[in-house]
């Protein structure tokens, strides 16, 4: 089932438990103009209110780049002053608001550049998968812009903030290989390989219990984020959800006998 959405440069996919995000503008290596950070938002919030959706995979059109960052060509008409940077962010940091607050497995699959917003958006995935020829950087010295807080803190938790201040400082591109080596992304498969292992992956989260997977992400979030008294608390309830849900007595008779468990997520 395909999304209706505001734009054609996004595209919302829903495949039984699994969810397509696609970005669909290849003519500019999907870059991402303002209209596409509006339709990520809708796209996610689609995701996050259809139970059948388990796991989302966000990926990029075209095989030759995931995201190679913000459109450019818009930056004279949405981004000339700290005003109009305001406005445009108004939109784009609803979209990053969903990535953070997602509670569903996000899956980033990666074919050539991860630029920019393209892997400050990949980094709000849970597990990054790429190809060989992949390519990751963030030019933002090379543009005289500021990059936000929020990606930042998150680029040093993942990569360390020595690594961190190195990809910012330099401007560098990065191959998959030392991607893989800092941190950056969890795995490497060939192009040929890549979509059907990242759909096999995602099938095996999505026949686990739904509940505990979403404990255990709303627990490493609140760790990433410095163990916020509220969001600890939080998660507390959902691993007393757990402990008291279908899915729990479920997976004990499975166990029991000896036969896979059908989780419902309640």
């Amino acid at each position: 089932m395909e999304l209706e959405l505001g734009t054609d440069r996004i595209r919302g996919v829903i495949d039984g438990q699994i969810g397509w995000l696609i970005f669909n503008n290849p003519a500019r290596h999907n870059a991402l103009s303002l209209d596409m950070w509006q339709g990520i938002a809708d796209v996610l919030k689609a995701f996050a209110a259809d139970a059948n959706v388990r796991v989302a995979i966000m990926r990029g059109a075209g095989g030759k780049a995931f995201v190679s960052g913000a459109d450019i060509s818009e930056f004279d008409q949405h981004r000339a002053n700290a005003d109009q940077r305001a406005t445009y962010g108004e939109v784009a940091g609803d979209a990053s608001r969903e990535l953070a607050r997602f509670a569903k497995p996000l899956l980033a699959m990666i074919e050539g550049y991860c630029i920019g917003g393209g892997l400050a958006t990949a980094l709000a995935a849970d597990i990054r998968i790429a190809s060989p020829g992949s390519r990751f950087g963030i030019p933002a010295a090379k543009l005289g812009l500021g990059y936000e807080y929020e990606g930042l803190a998150k680029l040093a938790r993942i990569v360390g903030p020595s690594r961190a201040r190195d990809i910012m400082f330099s401007a560098r591109f990065m191959d998959a290989q030392e991607a893989l080596a800092m941190g950056l992304i969890n795995v490497i498969h060939q192009r040929v390989d890549i979509e059907a292992e990242t759909l096999a992956y995602a099938h095996r989260i999505a026949v686990n219990a739904p509940l505990t997977v979403a404990a255990a992400k709303a627990a490493i979030n609140a760790f990433e984020r410095g163990s916020q008294s509220d969001e600890v608390a939080r998660v507390r309830q959902l691993v007393d959800g757990c402990f008291n849900s279908e899915d729990y007595k479920e997976g004990r008779r499975a166990f029991k006998e000896k036969r896979p468990p059908d989780f419902r997520g309640c």
